[in-house]
């Protein structure tokens, strides 16, 4: 099975961001800062500030697509956590293969974010702000069989 980023449509671009064409032709995938680097780095489409104690909801303006023993795991950069203390609110968000083109969202990934600090957090358009980190799962040997599948985008597992 392949394992890669794409961007969401236009059209759904338009309806999570914004209608302007240039801005979605120029936003770049995720990709790995170094050779050894285990985490896809997130990019900012837009720059956004976050003042201490607000969440934002980031779109990514990506899917995923991966095996189905495999997962997207996004959680933040290190020095985020570390300096500014901004968290994720889901501190991991979890993608399974069966969110991408989904119904609901064609299975656009946000990151919410918290800024616990003092200060404002200020993240540049094109700076990266979280990274995805691809991983095989297993599941237990004498599991009945699943029947189940994803109807819509995020939360959406447990059938609604």
């Amino acid at each position: 099975m392949s394992r890669f980023f794409e961007k969401i449509s236009f059209d759904q671009f338009k309806k999570d961001i914004k209608d302007d064409k240039k801005l979605y032709d120029n936003y770049i995938l995720p990709k790995r800062g170094t050779k050894c680097s285990a985490g896809y780095d997130f990019f900012a489409i837009e720059e956004f500030t976050i003042k201490p104690g607000e969440v934002k909801k980031v779109p990514t303006g990506y899917k995923m697509m991966c095996g189905e023993d495999e997962m997207l795991m996004i959680v933040v950069r290190s020095s985020m956590g570390f300096k500014y203390n901004v968290r994720m609110t889901n501190q991991v968000g979890i993608i399974e293969t069966d969110y991408y083109n989904n119904e609901n969202n064609e299975g656009h990934m946000w990151v919410a974010l918290q800024n616990h600090g003092d200060k404002d957090y200020h993240v540049k358009k094109g700076e990266a702000y979280a990274q995805g980190i691809f991983t095989k799962f297993l599941t237990v040997d004498d599991e009945e069989k699943i029947e189940g599948k994803r109807k819509g985008g995020f939360g959406s597992t447990n059938g609604e």
